[in-house]
């Protein structure tokens, strides 16, 4: 393993253009391309093709077309899951998601993050990541976005829209830009 994927998997700041994480990354397009290209009566082989791309694929689970990550590898999805349309996985750390989750489309799940002050290591394509992780029996409505870093308590809900860009506790409903817990459930 290389210096640049070892820093990417320790959280550290790491250069996206390394020969080693463009590879993987092409890895994964790839596996995603023919994922997205498959007939909608194909379940068995777009299940296939998820055991082979993604870290951990629980039983039950499934993810409309069109899916996107950046590796696959360090996606773990539970049991009884599922994805809708259009979803995005920015995977340059761990994406966790627990059993029984529900995910509306266009959802993006975005771990990558650059840094803000060092405007010549954002040139020099300097980067970092931090893990996402979804709690069982969460549900999120069409186009929500999670910031990297992020946890998502259990059996919470976050309305279609919402921006996440700090944790969540267990049995909330939140939603907003950025998502802001409204009420206990």
């Amino acid at each position: 393993m290389g210096e640049h994927k070892e820093r990417m998997l320790r959280g550290e700041l790491y250069r996206d253009n390394d020969p080693e994480l463009v590879a993987e990354r092409h890895r994964a397009q790839r596996l995603c391309g023919e994922f997205n290209a498959t007939e909608p009566d194909a379940t068995v082989r777009r299940d296939e093709l998820l055991r082979e791309l993604l870290g951990k694929f629980g039983e039950g689970s499934w993810i409309m077309p069109r899916f996107q990550c950046d590796y696959g590898y360090l996606i773990e999805i539970g049991a009884n899951s599922f994805l809708n349309y259009d979803a995005i996985l920015l995977d340059c750390a761990p994406i966790r998601i627990g059993d029984d989750v529900s995910i509306g489309p266009r959802a993006q799940l975005l771990t990558a993050l650059h840094p803000m002050e060092d405007h010549e290591a954002r040139r020099q394509r300097w980067e970092s990541a931090a893990p996402i992780t979804i709690g069982n029996n969460v549900w999120f409505g069409g186009g929500v976005t999670v910031c990297a870093g992020v946890t998502v308590g259990d059996y919470t809900v976050v309305g279609a829209g919402s921006v996440v860009t700090r944790d969540l506790p267990d049995r909330v409903f939140a939603a907003g830009n950025p998502a802001r817990v409204i009420r206990p459930l």
